[in-house]
């Protein structure tokens, strides 16, 4: 022993357990959660890339059967199911999955032949515009608020589409742009006049205004979890030409009876 050290008692010597095995099982088990959320999250993209690519194909589908029976006979198609799709592919990036997901579902159910087809190139959106406004529907495509004119018969044609669906690009319309209203007979041009917030009790938005007109509704805030508060309202009018108001006027009887017949129980 050297000199001024201190010899210690073995005994004396604090034993430590070790902790070896606790960090090995700690490994393990984040191996295993990495792994299964790895997994996870290949089903989910698969999942998502299987809902577009079904979407897709299903629209241009539907826009053959549209295409086909509009050379055959100009009159509305009622076979069930027959649908436009979009001639541009769906853009589903400003989509929610809660409503890719439901229009997926939507595609295997039997519909009425879509009345038009909306078509804003603003905002690459074709999309057909079937009459009602349910949540099956909405899923499908946009639809005709009940009371308000129908497409191709002059007045204030309607038209109501979900904020996180096809409706979502309507942030990006401003006045002035352009959209179409495609029927098998013809196909209308409006262009954006007014574009406004409402509650949505505000239905003054619908009334029929003094030339052929188009008013586009959808929820607000468009990112806004939960149900909305407001209304966003997209409005726009036909040109003043011989055309236009030719069509509003050979259609307004037959709009006054459909309303009537709407209403009646």
């Amino acid at each position: 022993m050297q000199p001024g050290t201190t010899r210690v008692n073995p005994s004396e010597e604090t034993i430590k357990p070790s902790t070896q095995p606790v960090q090995n099982a700690a490994e393990r088990v984040i191996g295993i959660v990495r792994r299964f959320l790895l997994v996870m999250g290949v089903l989910l993209i698969g999942v998502y890339v299987a809902a577009r690519i079904h979407a897709e194909v299903a629209s241009r589908l539907a826009l053959r059967q549209f295409s086909k029976a509009e050379q055959k006979d100009p009159a509305p198609n009622n076979a069930p199911g027959a649908a436009p799709g979009t001639k541009h592919n769906i853009d589903f990036s400003l989509w929610s999955m809660k409503r890719i997901t439901a229009y997926e579902e939507s595609l295997s159910k039997q519909f009425a032949a879509p009345l038009a087809v909306l078509e804003i190139p603003k905002i690459s959106l074709e999309v057909p515009v079937f009459d009602g406004t349910d949540d099956v529907t909405l899923n499908r495509g946009v639809g005709r608020i009940t009371g308000t004119a129908r497409p191709g018969y002059g007045g204030n044609v309607g038209i109501a589409g979900h904020r996180d669906g096809f409706f979502r690009g309507l942030k990006d319309v401003v006045v002035g742009d352009r959209i179409e209203l495609k029927t098998p007979a013809r196909t209308e041009t409006y262009r954006v006049d007014q574009i406004r917030i409402v509650k949505p009790t505000d239905v003054q938005v619908l009334e029929d205004r003094s030339i052929p007109s188009l008013t586009l509704v959808t929820c607000y805030p468009f990112y806004f979890i939960g149900n909305a508060p407001q209304r966003y309202i997209v409005r726009a009018t036909a040109p003043d030409d011989s055309l236009n108001r030719k069509a509003s006027i050979q259609a307004g009887s037959m709009l006054a009876k459909i309303k009537n017949k709407e209403k009646t129980p």
